[in-house]
């Protein structure tokens, strides 16, 4: 049996697109994203649990801090949602992601007694671009971005169309004055 080796040049052979399993590539997208909420969360020094059964809430991430004025730790509700019918880097201000009109209810109520985000994630279309390990890092492709939806209103007939603002990455900071804010009696 014969190894890939590089070549003189040092760089490594031209990948082949490995034999994927047969899964939904739906339910391997919320697969990433979970695994990108974990990165994300365990970086941010918090806390998930999933509810069970899941209610329309996907989890829910807590962060205890004695900085909080509110309680010793916090929690808010986080719904994922993923697409790739949004290209990388949306130009502009917003990018618009629509969700079924049940869906919006739930996120929207106010006033809550636990704050509740949507976080979108969007990816490549082929799995093949998702992510790329190497000595130093793991890619994970493209981004997500998060939005309080809070007092939004139901527009459409079945779905709404929300805006999400792309100055809205999700990631351990962000999370971290998410959780600062709530954990001040704020929103997030």
């Amino acid at each position: 049996m014969a190894l890939a080796q590089p070549d003189p040049s040092g760089l490594l052979p031209q990948r082949i697109a490995p034999l994927r399993g047969t899964l939904a590539t739906t339910a391997c997208m919320e697969t990433l994203q979970v695994g990108y909420l974990h990165a994300v969360a365990a970086a941010a020094g918090c806390s998930l649990s999933q509810p069970f059964p899941d209610n329309g809430i996907d989890w829910h991430v807590s962060h205890g801090a004695p900085g909080h004025t509110v309680d010793d730790e916090v929690t808010i509700k986080v719904q994922l949602k993923c697409t790739y019918q949004i290209p990388p880097h949306p130009s502009g201000p917003t990018f618009a992601f629509t969700l079924d009109n049940a869906h919006l209810v739930k996120l929207a109520r106010t006033p809550v007694s636990v704050h509740k985000i949507l976080v979108v994630m969007l990816v490549p279309r082929s799995q093949d671009d998702w992510l790329r390990a190497g000595h130093e890092r793991l890619d994970l492709r493209h981004c997500c971005y998060w939005t309080n939806l809070a007092g939004h209103a139901v527009t459409g007939r079945h779905r709404t169309t929300v805006r999400i603002p792309t100055t809205r990455i999700f990631d351990d900071r962000a999370l971290c004055e998410i959780m600062t804010r709530v954990g001040a009696g704020g929103r997030p």
